[in-house]
């Protein structure tokens, strides 16, 4: 089974856009991994077993195209966290508070945040698209967790 381009980018190009923008935090950098991810798939010739089989490779080849941009030395059209920030629009303001403290979490976690809770893959399924074990994404999460509650119980004290 392969699935045309033109049905795969209005379907996943937001959300492997997420992904992207979690390890790279780069707008441009962003969209650079998901059009090369597309062209990947479109020149790929390879039949998948179906459309979950192709989203699992569209995220992983996503994560890695983000990874080889970040190593880059070329990174260019590089824009601030804050001015990305003031682009986005929330519609709570707790939104914007939780947004940005996934943002600052260093990448490990940030990426299965975004996997876990938004994208909605399965511990498995993580584990297999970082090519990590099973427990270290039940570590990553804990952690992130913690971090992330950390955080905002404290702006909770500041509020209060």
């Amino acid at each position: 089974m392969k699935l045309s381009v033109e049905y795969l980018i209005p379907k996943y190009q937001d959300n492997l856009y997420q992904a992207a923008f979690s390890v790279l935090q780069n707008p441009a950098d962003a969209q650079d991994a998901v059009q090369t991810t597309m062209i990947r798939y479109h020149y790929l010739n390879q039949e998948f077993e179906d459309e979950e089989h192709i989203r699992k490779w569209l995220f992983k080849t996503v994560i890695n195209a983000s990874k080889d941009i970040r190593r880059s030395f070329w990174r260019r059209n590089k824009v601030s966290l804050e001015e990305t920030m003031a682009s986005i629009e929330f519609e709570r303001i707790q939104d914007q508070s939780l947004f940005q403290e996934v943002c600052s979490l260093p990448e490990k976690y940030r990426i299965v945040i975004q996997l876990f809770y938004y994208e909605e893959f399965t511990i498995q399924e993580i584990s297999q698209l970082l090519s990590i074990t099973q427990s270290n994404v039940k570590k990553r999460l804990s952690r992130a967790r913690d971090k992330l509650r950390n955080v905002l119980e404290q702006e909770d004290e500041h509020v209060n």
